[in-house]
């Protein structure tokens, strides 16, 4: 794949958003290109990620995580799955296969790691990106526990 075919999908993608073409470049460079073979695991559920995976092309499907219906669920090309491994050591929360050949990027913590020493505006950028997404949850958070004291306080004690 030519670099520029690399640097258009990760351009689509929210935490990157913001991004000097330099640092995308950068990252689509860095990226191991990887070609999954039907059935293969391309994250697996409850186990510790070591890269973020952007599927490119191809057929890709969740067959488990969080709020999973119990049939096989569409991962559409520019999907980045198992986002935070590229940052921090974290567990996968879904399981994403291939059903058919998928060509993705795998964004390496490690290489991701590397080029934030060399590029500290970088760190800077993805510490913003997950600070604004910590506060929406605190927001949403502050909300339901709001609806929960209302229910409580329309609640008559007996």
């Amino acid at each position: 794949m030519a670099i520029d075919a690399l640097v258009k999908p990760l351009l689509q993608i929210a935490i990157f958003h913001g991004l000097k073409p330099p640092q995308i470049t950068e990252i689509a460079r860095r990226a191991e290109r990887i070609i999954y073979r039907p059935g293969e695991s391309i994250i697996e559920e409850d186990c510790i990620g070591d890269a973020a995976v952007l599927i490119v092309s191809g057929d890709a499907v969740r067959v488990a995580g969080p709020d999973y219906k119990g049939s096989p669920e569409r991962v559409a090309p520019g999907s980045l799955v198992g986002e935070m491994a590229m940052l921090v050591e974290s567990m996968h929360s879904s399981t994403v296969i291939a059903r058919g050949n998928v060509k993705a990027l795998r964004l390496n913590r490690r290489e991701m790691l590397l080029q934030m020493e060399q590029d500290p505006t970088l760190a800077e950028h993805f510490l913003d990106r997950i600070s604004g997404r910590l506060k929406v949850l605190a927001e949403d958070l502050r909300a339901v526990d709001r609806v929960f004291h209302q229910c409580d306080a329309s609640i008559p004690l007996h």
